[in-house]
């Protein structure tokens, strides 16, 4: 049950049973004076009767000496010397009896009670759709209290959900409660919590691109001039450790500035016809690493080859380097799948996804991370669906669906 219905279920129950309660309570205290004056108005006329009888004067119309149909229990009490109103029937009609000893016997007086008993039904029918009314005036209300809170608590977790997606340009945007405004609104609280940790994660991630960015460039021009350096070096074992070191500093460079280009959102695929297993061969190929590629089912992909061979690449190069041989490319229709048979992926991987400059374990941890986030960018252009798992053999399995032509 979503939290509007709950709400306007527990207003309706509450305002049924309140509703109940001041229903029963209104009909005691008009019950009460109702009889009350009727019994006050049957001893009344009792005292005459008594008074006529002690004087030997004539006694009212409705007074008698021992009626037949005195209520067994009023006759009882006349006869402890005690006098008694009940409520009762003579002659098959409502009346509300009053009696007092008189001499030995039971002075009786009736007056109708059908009146007072239909006048009571129609104050408790009264009672009763009042009752309802005012909780299904209650229960709307209610319902559009809930619906309001829900809507409200509905736009900010879309705007959640839409900020976890990627979208920091996602605001649910109630603005600041205005100056003066009194009480306080919690759901409004939210919203603003939630746009100012958007705008703060917003501002510190595109703080982290720029970073990236400046760095990657930076980095370019003096490499270019250290690698052109290094060739004028004799040749030799210290030529070959230098040459070693710059082109892993040229690959980190390279790196950085395609993450920071998948950031910016600056890459725009060219999408063209390929069959599937002739890119997955292609891209083994490219890596000169070993690999088995096997053909399941192969199928014509529409995507962009430069960029498939540089997912693949980058995951058959993770897998030679973090795991351990045999590495294994398997096309099963649009699906690609990459086994090896190390240790498998850290668990926070499997969960969070890569996260640039952290590798996991030290079992995995060799590099700076920037693989599978390229892996993850370039998938992210290309619409391709990836997931980190482990294999049927217990090491590292990564899973791409592409995209069906």
């Amino acid at each position: 049950m979503s939290l509007r219905w709950r709400i306007a279920l527990v207003i309706t129950v509450v305002s049924c049973a309140v509703a109940a309660v001041l229903g029963v309570l209104v009909h005691n205290v008009v019950t009460r004076q109702v009889v009350g004056e009727m019994r006050k108005e049957v001893r009344d006329g009792l005292d005459q009767a008594m008074s006529a009888y002690e004087y030997g004067t004539t006694m009212p119309d409705h007074a008698a000496l021992d009626p037949p149909q005195l209520p067994g229990r009023l006759r009882t009490l006349v006869a402890d010397g005690k006098r008694g109103t009940v409520v009762g029937e003579r002659d098959g009609q409502a009346v509300i009896w009053s009696a007092a000893p008189a001499d030995g016997k039971a002075l009786t007086i009736w007056l109708p009670y059908g009146a007072t008993r239909s006048r009571l039904e129609t104050i408790d029918t009264a009672i009763l759709g009042s009752s309802l009314l005012a909780a299904g005036a209650v229960t709307l209300a209610g319902l559009f209290l809930a619906a309001r809170i829900s809507r409200r608590l509905s736009a900010t977790a879309a705007v959640a959900r839409r900020i976890t997606d990627g979208d920091l340009d996602a605001r649910v945007g109630m603005g600041p409660r205005r100056p003066g405004k009194g009480g306080r609104d919690e759901v409004q609280d939210v919203a603003i919590a939630l746009d100012t940790m958007a705008e703060s994660l917003q501002r510190r991630l595109e703080s982290e691109k720029r970073f990236t960015a400046d760095v990657a460039h930076e980095l370019r021009t003096p490499l270019t001039g250290m690698v052109a350096a290094a060739g004028l070096l004799p040749e030799g074992r210290p030529k070959e450790m230098i040459n070693d070191r710059l082109q892993a500093l040229r690959g980190l460079t390279e790196d950085l500035l395609e993450i920071s280009r998948l950031d910016a959102g600056a890459e725009r695929p060219e999408l063209s016809e390929h069959r599937l297993g002739a890119l997955v061969e292609h891209a083994v190929r490219g890596t000169g690493l070993e690999a088995e590629t096997e053909v399941v089912r192969d199928v014509v992909v529409r995507t962009d080859r430069r960029r498939l061979d540089r997912i693949l690449a980058n995951l058959i190069v993770n897998a030679h380097k973090h795991g351990r041989p045999p590495v294994t490319l398997t096309v099963d229709g649009p699906v690609v799948t990459v086994e090896d048979q190390g240790d498998g992926f850290p668990p926070e991987l499997v969960a969070e996804g890569p996260q640039r400059f952290r590798t996991g374990d030290p079992g995995r941890g060799r590099g700076h991370g920037l693989g599978l986030t390229i892996v993850m960018g370039q998938a992210g252009v290309l619409g391709i669906d990836v997931t980190f798992g482990a294999g049927a053999r217990g090491g590292a399995r990564t899973t791409l669906r592409l995209p069906e032509h």
